[in-house]
This record gives C-alpha cells, structure tokens and sequence, in this order.
C-alpha cells in the first residue's frame, strides 16, 4: 500500500505540473500508464473512470482550447475529484492494514 500511496502523490504532483502548463497531456498520461500500484490497490471501478479520463485527456489534447464539446477545466476537476477519492480509499485501506 506504501507504493500506491507514493505513485499516487507521484500523479497528483504530475498533475499540478499539467496544470501549470510545465507538462502536456500526453507526458502526464504516459507517467500515469506507469504507476500501477495505485490502480492495482483500488477497487476495479476505480481502474475504469481513470481509463476513461486518460482517453478523454489525450483526445483532448488535439483541442487548443476550451471548445463547444471539450471542456479542459471539467476535465481537470474530473481528474482531480479522481486523485482525491483514490486518495481517501488508499489511505483507509492504509490504515486498515496497520496493526
């Protein structure tokens, strides 16, 4: 659970960097492809939605801006909101697993 708990702030920090404009999509969506502990110590719905926000933000990438069937900032909340729920799920179960 301790390497979930760090890929995860791994993702969030990677995050903040998209953000910021210091990173683009398809280099946060290629470091979120390699943090599988943190999919792999979630439940499998989890593994989906961020799948499909992954897809939807490297589609998205092909948009310079906000457009009538892309919103980038409704996206980035959706990712966001995701990066806070896996962190309260990773830590129960952090806690759970604590003697």
């Amino acid at each position: 659970m301790a390497d979930a708990a760090r890929e995860l702030q791994t993702l969030r920090s990677a995050f903040e960097r998209l953000r910021s404009g210091e990173i683009n999509a398809h280099a946060f969506t290629a470091l979120a492809a390699s943090q599988t502990s943190v999919l792999t110590a979630l439940p499998l719905r989890f593994g989906e939605v961020w799948q499909d926000l992954i897809t939807r933000l490297e589609s998205g990438a092909l948009f310079d801006a906000e457009s009538c069937s892309f919103s980038q900032s409704d996206l980035h909340e959706s990712i966001r909101l995701w990066l806070d729920k896996a962190g309260e799920r990773i830590a129960t179960a952090t806690q759970r697993s604590s003697p």
